[in-house]
């Protein structure tokens, strides 16, 4: 027996686990979520939760196409309903449809890769020693090097080379995310993104930002099956069922569920069990039709029939035996729930209580169940194995106590005043005449030619239309001043034009208001910008339209990182099955065949998937701002500049901007003292070729003079050896002339005494002559006489002192 709660119509959860296996109690959560959104449809259409739903979301969809009904209008216009005196283009103004195609054109082609971080133990720690081995490398970068080049060992811890290594914690913290990537995680991405190739997901990204901004509420599904895998399915939000939830991305609802249209042939192929009987009973149900209308909001084709699919949450308890073994182990043995055996010491009854999934169809209308089953395959997070993720990711950003807000929701009044002035223009146009002329016939018949012709009007109108002068009197022919001087009189009607412009400025305020309500300004939505405007002025109000629609592009990453997720989680039910495990790895082989070795590990992995999405131009430009800054400057290289450009994370490619400074400056810096060095160096080295060669020369001028002064002293030595020798020479030769001298002076003196005594003979001859002949001369009496020399006896001044030894 299921029992139900007092104030609900779902059946109480607090039941055994067997009893929730029942097809009686799945029928009753079935019937209950369909008295909650069907009641009040059948027949009607309306009414019920989802009759409602599916009338605005139709709404919404023909406001977006420019194809909503004009009842309204031809009623606003329309005299006691009569329409007879209006011939008008009723066609809605598709001006809702621009403003769509720029959001979801704006979001799909917002580029982005989807990124997974390894998050379980063995990850982390292979991640953190991996960080250790590349700090103690470019720590201990001088040791390593010398026991390489002394004993020949490589101590490195890392295959990153020496002048690469990260010289602090920020460049080891920037190159952990731009340059380390375990094989597993890359496996990971792999695999996403070929289940996103394969389901052809940027079409099914499309289709839900259209319903994001459309109707506020966008949903994607994610199931697995032995035949195609894993499975990315667009989910129409008009079809789909829910509980009552405020959160917008319904992570609190503990039922969800589609309607879906199938014909019988379908439904035997899915649920081959059914009877011939029980299809015919299904087929006689008159009331098939209620639960899905075509594009007119008519009932759909009577040969299917609508099921509801849907998933279901609630719990399990999961009983445990712990047992004591021979060798004092403990061992868990998983039990039924209902098991409750009497206290024993052999063992214990642990339990806890798990999230389940329950998946069930019904068809809508009647009293039959066609599936009620724990759900296969149930995606749960590896951090908490007792929670359950539902199959559906739905999103809704704009939601206030169950009631959904869209961009087109907020538009509706104003596109409905702007048809209304569109046929207003339109009606204006109609009832507009051209302009007339005014012919006076009293004045016309004062006129007379002067050619015997009258003057008639429509002679009249022909030279007016022709030469556009005309003939007239001033006066009567009785001399009175004449009324009708001017015949004929231009009439001008400008009521219509004044009306055009009035509606004509009336249209563009209701336009400005959709702009004013959506945020999609004139820099965004193509429009002609003013001509004062500067450039940066748009890109501000460009900017800024952004803004206001970006809470539609947060949910559809939302549902794209949440369809990620859970194709990630579903990974482990790919690996379990051969058949889709060799398809996976087949499809694998074709990125990147190194990653299939870790495609094994993948269910004992946990991972934290996340969009790097492409930066905006505004950021762009900003940094291509700061490297032209800090290229003029000589802050960066080129060479660093290119690997900053292929970094598609801005943050990060600032974040290396700045170290590249960094190590740019040091660099500087370390290249001035090199060059302060090298030119000490090179002073050093030239004061010390100075120092050498001035040492040289004075070693050569020390050896120049030692050799002067050997040579001076052999020269000396030798001239006093020459004079010496000369000397001795000299000496035997003066001792000769000595010799000689003395002999000569012996001589001399003998000659010398000889002379002497030879003049002393003379001179007593003399005198005895002299004598005599004073004698004679007294005696003779004679005259005196002269005894003076002739000069003859006189040498002429040469002596013999010059040969005296000096």
């Amino acid at each position: 027996m299921v029992y139900t709660n007092v104030n609900s119509s779902f059946p109480s959860q607090v039941v055994p686990d067997v009893e929730k296996n029942t097809l009686d109690y799945g029928f009753q959560v079935g019937r209950a979520i369909e008295n909650e959104w069907f009641r009040g449809d059948r027949g009607l259409g309306t009414g019920g939760r989802f009759g409602n739903n599916w009338q605005d979301f139709h709404r919404l969809r023909l406001y977006a196409r420019g194809e909503q009904s004009v009842a309204k209008y031809k009623d606003e216009l329309s005299i006691n309903g009569d329409l007879s005196y209006l011939n008008l283009d009723w066609k809605p103004v598709a001006v809702l449809s621009k403003f769509v195609d720029i959001v979801v054109n704006g979001m799909t082609d917002k580029g982005y890769e989807i990124k997974s971080f390894a998050t379980d133990p063995y990850s982390l720690k292979e991640r953190t020693n991996h960080a250790k081995g590349i700090a103690e490398d470019a720590f201990a970068a001088d040791l390593i090097q010398q026991a390489k080049n002394n004993f020949g060992i490589d101590l490195k811890k890392s295959n990153i080379p020496e002048d690469q290594l990260p010289q602090s914690k920020e460049e080891l913290e920037l190159h952990m995310q731009l340059n380390y990537k375990q094989a597993v995680e890359i496996a990971e991405e792999e695999l996403i993104n070929n289940v996103f190739d394969y389901n052809k997901y940027e079409e099914t990204k499309k289709r839900l930002a259209y319903d994001l901004t459309v109707l506020g509420i966008s949903c994607v599904k994610t199931s697995f099956n032995l035949a195609n895998g894993v499975t990315v399915e667009y989910v129409d939000p008009a079809n789909l069922v829910y509980s009552y939830t405020e959160d917008p991305n319904f992570e609190d609802i503990y039922y969800v569920g589609e309607v879906k249209s199938i014909s019988l042939e379908e439904l035997k192929k899915e649920f081959p069990y059914l009877t011939d009987t029980e299809l015919e009973e299904i087929q006689k149900y008159p009331g098939d039709s209620n639960y899905t209308r075509n594009y007119y909001g008519q009932d759909d084709t009577y040969n299917n029939v609508q099921v509801l699919y849907f998933e279901y949450k609630t719990y399990n308890n999961q009983v445990f035996k712990i047992k004591e073994t021979d060798q004092g182990l403990l061992k868990a043995l998983e039990k039924p729930g209902d098991f409750n055996p009497p206290v024993n010491d052999n063992f214990e009854r642990v339990h806890r209580a798990i999230e389940v999934l329950y998946s069930g169809a019904k068809i809508l209308g009647q009293e039959k169940m066609l599936r009620w089953q724990l759900a296969e395959n149930m995606t749960r997070p590896y951090s908490n194995q007792t929670k359950v993720q539902m199959n559906y990711s739905i999103s809704a950003p704009r939601m206030y106590k169950g009631r959904i807000e869209s961009l087109v929701s907020k538009c509706i009044s104003f596109a409905d005043m702007i048809q209304l002035t569109h046929l207003k223009i339109q009606q204006v146009l109609a009832r507009m005449v051209p302009d007339g002329v005014f012919v006076d016939v009293d004045g016309l018949a004062e006129v007379d030619l002067g050619n015997g012709t009258n003057y008639n009007p429509q002679e009249a109108l022909n030279m007016y239309f022709q030469t556009g002068s005309i003939v007239g009197r001033s006066k009567t022919i009785d001399g009175d001043m004449n009324p009708g001087k001017v015949p004929i009189q231009e009439l001008q009607s400008s009521s219509g034009i004044n009306k055009i412009q009035a509606l004509t400025q009336t249209y563009q305020y209701y336009l400005q208001m959709i702009r004013d309500v959506t945020g999609l300004n004139e820099a965004r939505d193509g429009s002609q910008p003013a001509k004062d405007s500067l450039v940066g002025l748009q890109k501000l109000a460009a900017a800024a339209s952004n803004t206001a629609t970006k809470h539609i592009l947060q949910s559809l990453m939302y549902l794209t990182v949440r369809t990620a997720e859970n194709i990630s989680l579903r990974a482990a039910d790919m690996l379990g099955f051969p058949l889709t495990k060799e398809a996976l790895m087949n499809s694998i082989s074709v990125f990147n065949t190194n990653t299939l070795e870790q495609m094994y590990s993948l269910n004992m992995h946990e991972f934290g998937i996340f969009l790097e999405l492409e930066p905006e131009e505004e950021d762009k430009q900003m940094l291509q701002k700061n490297i032209q800054i800090a290229l003029q400057s000589g802050g960066v290289d080129l060479e660093d500049i290119i690997d900053i450009e292929q970094i598609s994370n801005i943050k990060l490619a600032n974040q290396m901007l700045k170290i590249k400074r960094k190590q740019k400056q040091q660099r500087d810096q370390q290249a001035a003292q090199a060059n302060i060095q090298a030119q000490a160096q090179a002073n050093a080295q030239a004061a010390e070729q100075a120092a050498l060669a001035e040492m040289q020369k004075q070693q050569a001028l020390t050896e120049t003079k030692l050799q002067l002064e050997q040579g001076k002293s052999q020269f000396e030595i030798q001239r006093m050896q020459t004079e010496a020798e000369i000397k001795k020479q000299l000496m035997a030769e003066e001792f000769n002339y000595n010799i000689q001298l003395a002999e000569a002076k012996v001589r001399v003196e003998k000659e010398k005494e000889k002379e002497i005594e030879n003049r002393k003979d003379e001179r007593a001859r003399i005198i005895g002559t002299q004598q005599s002949e004073m004698i004679s001369q007294r005696q003779n009496d004679e005259l005196p006489k002269n005894f003076e020399s002739a000069g003859n006896d006189s040498l002429g001044g040469f002596g013999l002192e010059q040969f005296e030894p000096r």
